[in-house]
C-alpha cells in the first residue's frame, strides 16, 4: 500500500471570509487533492498585515478578523500573519513570510511530518517555501501562474530570489507551455518544469439557453462579459471603449479592483454607462450562468499564464476574444473558440463583429476545453508531488 503523502500547500492567495473569490482556483485544486485517500493536505495561507496605523484602514479590517486556524470548505487552513509594508516590502516579503510562519510550520511538521511543500505562486511563495524547506530539511515545489513570473521576474531585487528558489526546488510547474518558455528564458532549468494546466468543473460550467439567460438579465442585444480583477493589467478599459461601436450591446464586468472608479468615469465619458454593468465581486457559483449568457467573453490582458476565466468561458460555450498572452494559442486553436487579437479597440471590434455575424455553436466552443478537469489536474499534481518527495 502506498504511504499517504502529507502536502503543505503554501499560498498567499487563497479565499477567505473577507475575499471569498481570492485565489479560488488554488482552493479548488487543494480540495481535489484532499479528496484523495493518498494525500493529506494542510493549507498555510499567510496574511499580510501592515503595522498600525495602516492596519486600521478599512481595506485590512476584514483580514484582521480572520481566524488563524479554521476548517474552510473541508480544508484544514492556517492563516498566520506577517508584516506587510504596502508598495515597499515586495523584495523582503519572502523573508518576512518565512520568518513569521516558521514556528507554525515546525509545529505542524512535529505533529504530522510534512513530505513536501507546494508553493502555489512563484513569488513571494516560492522563495518563502525555499527558506521553510531548508529549515525543515524537506523538498518543495513551486507553481508559476503568470504575473508572478512576468512582473516579479522583471524586478532586479526579486529576480535573483526567483532563480535561486527555482534552482533549489525539486520540481517546477507552469500553467501553460508559453509560461514554461518564459521561465526558461528567465534562466530556469527546462528539465524541471512540467506544464500543469488548470482544472475545470465541467458540471458547473456548461452552455445554457442563451436567449433565456439574457432575458433574466434584462438584455436583448449582444452581451459581452469580462471576468477578473479591475486592474490595469487586465485591460478592461478596452472592453468599455469597444461598447461605442455596438450601440445595442451590453457589457458586464464581473470583478472589483483599484481601477473601478477610472472605468466608471470612462463609461460616463463615452456615453455608454447605461450599458456597462459593474457587478463587483460576484460569488463564483454565480459566474457560470452569467458567462454562458454572454455572446462573447472579452479578456485582452497585457499578460497571463493561462487565465481560468478563458477556460471557464469556453466551457460555457462562450467564445473568447483574448490577447496574445501566455497560453492563448494553447486554447484558441480554431475559430469556434474565438479570436486572438492585438490589444486595441479596433482589433476587438473587428473580432466581435466577425463572431456575432457567424456565431459558433455552443457545443463547438465547449469542445475546445473538454480535456480540462480537476481530476486530471489532481492526478498530475499528485504524481509530481510524490516524485518530488521521493515517494513515487
Amino acid at each position: 500500500m502506498t504511504a499517504r503523502l502529507h502536502i503543505l500547500t503554501l499560498s498567499t492567495l487563497f479565499p477567505n471570509a473577507a475575499t471569498p473569490n481570492f485565489g479560488i482556483f488554488v482552493e479548488r485544486q487543494a480540495v481535489e487533492l484532499a479528496s484523495r485517500t493518498a494525500a493529506r493536505v494542510t493549507v498555510v495561507n499567510p496574511v499580510g498585515m501592515p503595522p498600525w496605523p495602516l492596519s486600521s484602514h478599512r481595506k485590512y479590517q476584514g483580514l484582521s478578523a480572520l481566524p488563524e486556524h479554521e476548517a474552510w470548505r473541508g480544508l484544514d487552513v492556517c492563516r498566520p500573519r506577517f508584516t506587510l509594508i504596502p508598495k515597499i516590502s515586495g523584495a523582503s516579503n519572502p523573508r518576512r513570510i518565512a520568518s513569521a510562519i516558521l514556528p507554525l510550520v515546525k509545529k505542524l511538521h512535529a505533529e504530522t511530518p510534512i513530505d513536501v511543500i507546494d508553493a502555489e505562486f512563484f513569488y513571494p511563495d516560492g522563495p518563502a517555501a525555499m527558506r521553510l524547506a531548508e529549515a525543515l530539511g524537506i523538498p518543495f515545489t513551486i507553481k508559476a501562474r503568470g504575473a508572478d513570473i512576468h512582473h516579479w521576474g522583471d524586478d532586479p531585487k526579486c529576480r535573483d530570489q526567483l532563480l535561486k528558489a527555482a534552482e533549489k526546488a525539486s520540481a517546477l510547474l507552469a500553467v501553460s507551455d508559453a509560461l514554461k518558455q518564459d521561465m526558461i528564458t528567465l534562466g530556469m532549468d527546462s528539465g524541471k518544469i512540467a506544464v500543469h494546466y488548470t482544472g475545470l468543473d465541467q458540471d458547473k460550467f456548461f452552455p445554457v439557453d442563451r436567449d433565456a439567460a439574457k432575458r433574466e438579465l434584462g438584455v436583448k442585444g449582444p452581451l459581452f462579459i469580462t471576468t477578473g480583477a479591475l486592474i490595469a493589467r487586465k485591460n478592461q478599459d478596452l472592453a468599455i471603449r469597444t461598447m461605442v461601436h455596438f450601440p445595442d450591446a451590453h457589457l458586464m464586468l464581473a470583478g472589483d479592483g483599484e481601477e473601478e472608479d477610472n472605468y466608471r468615469a470612462l463609461a460616463n465619458q463615452l456615453g455608454v454607462a447605461d450599458r456597462v454593468r459593474f457587478l463587483g465581486s460576484v460569488p463564483h457559483e454565480n459566474i457560470p450562468r452569467m458567462t454562458a449568457a454572454a455572446d462573447i467573453a472579452i479578456l485582452v490582458s497585457k499578460s497571463e499564464g493561462l487565465a481560468n476565466a478563458w477556460v471557464e468561458a469556453l466551457a460555457c460555450g462562450t467564445p473568447v476574444i483574448i490577447s496574445e498572452a501566455g497560453g492563448a494559442r494553447e486554447l484558441v486553436t480554431g475559430p469556434a473558440a474565438g479570436r486572438i487579437v492585438e490589444q486595441n479597440v479596433e482589433a476587438i471590434v473587428h473580432a466581435a463583429k466577425t463572431i456575432l455575424a457567424e456565431p459558433p455553436s455552443q457545443e463547438a466552443v465547449r469542445s475546445s476545453v473538454r480535456q480540462f478537469s480537476w481530476k486530471s489536474n489532481g492526478d498530475q499534481l499528485l504524481a509530481i508531488l510524490r516524485k518530488a518527495a521521493g515517494k513515487s
